[in-house]
């Protein structure tokens, strides 16, 4: 018997309707006509055989009495062959900020451009090396979506809200700061809440069947919806400072200091779920693509499989949205205040945009969108400033900027390089309470966040300076690979 792996592994694209007829004709040679011949081969070695002439010339076989109608559909879906033939000459991309940028970023960056679906590109200065697509990389495409360009944390999100209290009961009153956070989210890889305290939002009533992924993680995706998840994900108090008056979100704050709330948190295991199904699927469909552009496989909009991870991309978009508007909901009701206003942004996400006078899929792995006027959210460290930022729609930057300030060294080299106690030191300098973390999380692991905000001036307007002062993120894990 042949499956479809065995199938896809001759060069056949996953495409269901190929699969189907595929297995359909292939096993009923192979159990009817256990002698079948060709190319001198018989049995299962001459159906491997006939399947790659196939796949390389499908033209020749559209007569062949057996595999004739596999071989037509191959071309009826397939008119001139999956195209996998990189660019003679890269798409335009320009970098901002050079400063402490990995040559394998620019690399990742220069190969993206190569792809035959790429129109342009990006690369914001708190970029570094990541799988496919750098992060901190733009890239802008026809018709198609890039799993990994996207991200394995799909729809990574930042929320910052303006608390309606002094800024001076965060001193005042630090417990019960302290256990708002501790008891109304939670931290780590798989952290989730049990039955009779899970949080309830309009997102898990949506349509969770668009995609065979997200209908199977329905109640995984509820067990851990309001958590905050691992690797750099937080939730922190700190001041909120505005030089001058400016509209943050729906309020426009007049000069001064505000106590606000900042979080960073994504789709959870579900979101990695469906990144992770729809990068195998689209590998298996470019089997012809070159190895150092693999995992920049995509799927066509035009395609099924396309369809389902846009619609499963967009569920997980209100999902993790969902996700940080209960953390700041419950921490909010513990505290027993109200919202003056909110911002927040997607920064893992592709969206369909109109740039140089054509709609493009444009994937921000890593970065924030900043077309004009919108506003965003761009943190550094836990022990240095975010910065809420409004768009200047720059279009050579695809109406981006940074998404933070990008690691300085990886996490490995982080747990190697720091100890307890330097980290401890340059939280007493920074006036900074750190509840849980991994040394991986450590500030210096960082770049500095002011230089990249001068590389990007170009890009935004800084309208407020948050000032982290309370902060929580998950506790030391096993070491993790980067997005």
């Amino acid at each position: 018997m042949m499956t479809s792996k065995e199938l896809n592994n001759l060069g056949l694209p996953h495409d269901p309707q190929l699969m189907r007829l595929g297995m359909k004709v292939t096993n009923s040679v192979l159990a009817h006509v256990p002698d079948w011949t060709y190319a001198g081969k018989s049995g299962h070695e001459a159906m491997r055989e006939a399947i790659r002439d196939l796949c390389v010339s499908p033209e020749h076989m559209a007569d062949h009495e057996t595999l004739g109608p596999l071989a037509k559909l191959f071309m009826e879906l397939y008119p001139k062959g999956p195209d996998m033939t990189p660019r003679e000459s890269p798409a335009p991309w320009k970098q901002w900020g050079c400063m402490e940028v990995e040559e394998e970023a620019v690399r990742q960056m220069e190969k993206a451009c190569l792809l035959p679906v790429t129109v342009r590109g990006a690369l914001m200065p708190d970029a570094h090396t990541g799988y496919g697509l750098p992060i901190g990389g733009v890239l802008a495409v026809r018709n198609a979506v890039i799993p990994y360009a996207v991200g394995v944390d799909i729809a990574c999100r930042m929320r910052l809200t303006v608390l309606d209290m002094p800024v001076e009961r965060l001193s005042t009153h630090r417990e019960d700061f302290i256990a708002a956070i501790k008891q109304e989210t939670r931290f780590g890889v798989g952290a989730a809440f049990e039955k009779e305290y899970r949080r309830d939002h309009p997102v898990m009533e949506e349509d969770w069947a668009v995609s065979p992924v997200t209908r199977v993680n329905r109640d995984k995706a509820w067990k851990q919806l309001g958590s905050s998840g691992g690797g750099n994900h937080f939730v922190e108090f700190g001041e909120l400072h505005l030089d001058e008056a400016a509209r943050i979100g729906e309020r426009e704050l007049t000069p001064g200091t505000y106590l606000a709330l900042l979080s960073h948190s994504g789709s959870r295991g579900t979101g990695e779920a469906v990144a992770m199904h729809y990068s195998q699927r689209a590998m298996s469909l470019h089997p012809d693509l070159p190895e150092e552009l693999r995992r920049l496989a995509w799927l066509s909009l035009d395609r099924e499989e396309g369809q389902e991870y846009w619609a499963a991309m967009q569920l997980m978009g209100r999902y993790a949205s969902a996700n940080h508007e209960l953390i700041h909901r419950h921490i909010l009701k513990a505290l027993g205040c109200c919202a003056l206003t909110h911002v927040e942004n997607h920064h893992n996400f592709a969206w369909l945009e109109e740039h140089d006078g054509e709609q493009v899929v444009v994937h921000r792995k890593g970065a924030t969108p900043a077309d004009k006027g919108r506003l965003g959210v761009v943190p550094g460290s836990m022990c240095s400033p975010a910065f809420v930022v409004r768009g200047k729609g720059r279009e050579d930057a695809l109406c981006s900027c940074s998404h933070g300030a990008g690691r300085l060294m990886s996490r490995a080299a982080a747990f190697r390089q720091f100890t307890q106690e330097d980290l401890a030191a340059v939280l007493r300098e920074n006036g900074v309470e750190l509840l849980s973390a991994g040394l991986d999380e450590s500030p210096m692991a960082y770049k500095d966040i002011r230089a990249v905000m001068k590389a990007q001036q170009d890009l935004v307007d800084i309208l407020a300076v948050f000032h982290p002062r309370l902060v929580k993120m998950a506790k030391s894990e096993a070491r993790r690979k980067g997005r």
